[in-house]
């Protein structure tokens, strides 16, 4: 679990890193990241709508929304996506594309009129993607100046190489019995890192007159939903009130490909006693998949102190979740010494991890204000702040009673390393130019929610698995 930015830092939003087999703040980022989707209108006006209410998408925004339908309504979205990514490195840049369609939203709103100062009673369901992962990465490095194997080999440096074997007992296993970062053993037993005059010293492939390149592809698959009901009601046609509660299910897959290729490396000889000279070949491969469950909680309220001025506040706690990660990592390996007639070659595993952790998300604040000029034209602007940096990870653990969870101390301090918070500026106009048609136009801004220094590499970087490769995007 350790930081490695030579092969992926240079790719569109890629870093890359070396790590262990457990949850890690870079998965709590993964799955805490909304995007602006809902509606056709709510999407056109760039999400602006925290002061405007009236729109389904509101009540994964700001549930007072709902106070300011007068009559029942209903509706869906459909979403057609173009997304193009880009990554570079410092001889090649690469572009994959995807075309996607999503059903983004659907909802239902209930009016029921009242006498008095409340004038109206609303409830709402509504369905809504926060997030989509779907993306696919893809890049190539010639000439590579280094190897992912020399950097393995200098974190494993102290570490018994007996410690890495299956053959220490009959039933030991090194992923489950030892204290060894999981990519150390199976680089070993891959013989991608050697020690060949120390039990505890360790060489890479890559030696000074090497030559090598190295090539990655990495696909994410998997979304956020949110299930929302909501209550609000109409005070005087001056406040409306919110509040709701949403159900959140997600479910992230990755599958990562990571190889090189070496003239002239540093491996052990056709006797497999010695280290000598050769060419050398490995991919490693990893597959992650994270799933989970959870609920929050969002309370708002909209004034309207003279006609055509709204202001919004609303407020969403943390969504509590429950997840689940599962995976394993795999490697191939093909070396041949100088004057060998055949190749070393084979496949190494990982064991199969599956663990259970709780995350506690960001909370967000945000607060709108909109004019309302006639029946012709509307402008909206809101401001949201997203709290990254409080986000919480605690792990499953055992006691006489059975198990609980535990806050976990090293995550979290990553968190606070990795992550700060983000501003977001939504602007939206509409301008009404008949009864049944409207024309709309949406700005969003988002700051930075990554440290300066997670994101230039001068901080450790820990990921969960073996996977090497992480992202700070933000879709």
């Amino acid at each position: 679990m350790r930081q490695y930015r030579l092969f992926l830092a240079a790719a569109a939003c890629m870093g890359a890193a070396l790590s262990a087999g457990a949850q890690s703040a870079i998965d709590a980022y993964n799955v805490s990241s909304n995007q602006l989707r809902g509606t056709a209108r709510f999407v056109a006006m760039g999400g602006a709508f925290t002061s405007l209410g009236g729109d389904i998408s509101t009540l994964s925004q700001n549930p007072a929304g709902i106070g300011v339908y007068r009559h029942s309504d209903i509706g869906f979205t459909f979403d057609i996506s173009v997304r193009n990514y880009n990554s570079t490195t410092e001889t090649t840049k690469e572009s994959n594309r995807q075309t996607k369609v999503y059903f983004d939203n659907f909802g239902y709103i209930g009016t029921v009129r009242l006498n008095g100062a409340l004038r109206t009673f609303n409830w709402g369901v509504s369905y809504n993607r926060l997030a989509s992962f779907d993306r696919r990465f893809s890049g190539y490095n010639n000439p590579q100046a280094s190897s992912l194997t020399n950097y393995i080999a200098s974190f494993t440096n102290g570490t018994d190489s007996g410690d890495m074997l299956f053959n220490k007992s009959e039933d030991y296993n090194p992923y489950l019995d030892s204290n060894a970062d999981w990519l150390s053993i199976l680089a070993y037993n891959s013989m991608m890192i050697n020690n060949q005059y120390s039990d505890t010293e360790y060489t890479g492939l890559h030696q000074g007159t090497s030559t090598a390149d190295a090539e990655y592809t990495i696909h994410e698959t998997g979304y956020t939903d949110e299930y929302n009901i909501d209550f609000g009601g109409n005070v005087s046609d001056i406040v409306y009130w919110g509040l709701g509660v949403g159900i959140v299910d997600m479910n992230f897959s990755r599958r990562s490909n990571y190889s090189e290729s070496i003239a002239n490396a540093l491996i052990y000889d056709g006797n497999g006693m010695n280290l000598a000279t050769g060419n050398a070949g490995f991919g490693l491969y990893n597959d992650k998949y994270i799933s989970g469950t959870g609920a929050n909680l969002k309370f708002g309220v909209i004034v309207r102190p003279i006609d055509m001025l709204r202001i919004g506040l609303a407020v969403h706690t943390p969504t509590w979740m429950h997840q689940t990660s599962s995976g394993y990592g795999e490697t191939e390996y093909n070396y041949t010494p100088e004057g060998a007639t055949r190749p070393n070659s084979g496949r190494e595993y990982t064991d199969n991890f599956e663990y259970n952790w709780r995350l506690n998300t960001p909370w967000r604040f945000m607060v709108g204000a909109s004019l309302v000029i006639g029946n012709k034209a509307i402008v909206s602007l809101d401001y949201e702040r997203v709290a990254y940096s409080d986000m919480k990870v605690k792990y499953q653990s055992w006691n006489n009673w059975g198990d609980t969870y535990v806050d976990d101390d090293n995550v979290n301090t990553s968190v606070k390393e990795y992550f700060k918070a983000s501003d977001i500026i939504r602007l939206g106009v509409e301008y009404r130019i008949t009864p049944s048609f409207s024309a709309r136009a949406g700005y969003n801004y988002q700051t930075t929610n990554v440290r300066d220094a997670a994101m230039n590499g001068s901080t450790e970087i820990y990921t969960s698995g073996t996977d090497t490769g992480y992202s700070f995007c933000l879709l």
